[in-house]
């Protein structure tokens, strides 16, 4: 497994729109979090070691923030033709047995992931509430062992941007598995 970094992408970088299905037969939209205080768009699998680390952290800031007016929404890009694990029928048992809670689409032509430049899982994007970026990078600094986290950057930001105020400009880019690009 290879590890890949996010790109760095300016803040401010408007949230690129999307329509694709989710796991259990519906589909969403950009648009349709509109009323959310604030959009997490998140590149996520099954089969990362990285997602697989912090899918309860992610799981948790569902729980800690829907109520707040925080949306998330998770997207997998990944072609599931070398990668079993992430083809849509495993996605949905994942889903329905973490409960996650958040919608979580399948990005089949993988056109959404390449739109937000997204490289790698989990590649994390937070938008205000005018849809603009405002914190593109890493959940917490240690990815592998939960109980030596000593900063959570994703939750500062999102306390930000709830208080109205900006998140730190200085952030880490996350860190993961490639996005498995279909081969032409």
């Amino acid at each position: 497994m290879a590890l890949t970094e996010s790109r760095d992408l300016p803040l401010g970088t408007p949230c690129p729109d999307f329509l694709l299905p989710s796991v259990d037969g519906k589909t969403f939209a950009r648009d349709d979090f509109r009323d959310a205080k604030a959009l997490v768009v998140m590149f996520i699998c099954n089969h990362c070691p990285y997602v697989q680390a912090v899918e309860d952290r992610i799981i948790q800031l569902h729980r800690d923030y829907a109520s707040r007016g925080v949306q998330l929404v998770g997207i997998c890009s990944n072609d599931p033709t070398d990668y079993p694990d992430d083809h849509p029928e495993r996605l949905l048992s994942r889903w329905r047995e973490k409960r996650y809670g958040f919608p979580y689409l399948i990005d089949e032509p993988q056109d959404v992931a390449r739109t937000f430049h997204a490289v790698c899982t989990p590649d994390i994007f937070v938008f205000d509430g005018e849809r603009r970026l405002a914190y593109h990078g890493r959940i917490d600094d240690n990815w592998k062992e939960p109980a030596k986290v000593q900063r959570q950057e994703m939750r500062e930001a999102l306390d930000a941007l709830l208080a109205g105020h900006r998140p730190a400009r200085e952030q880490t880019q996350s860190i993961g598995c490639s996005i498995k690009w279909r081969q032409s």
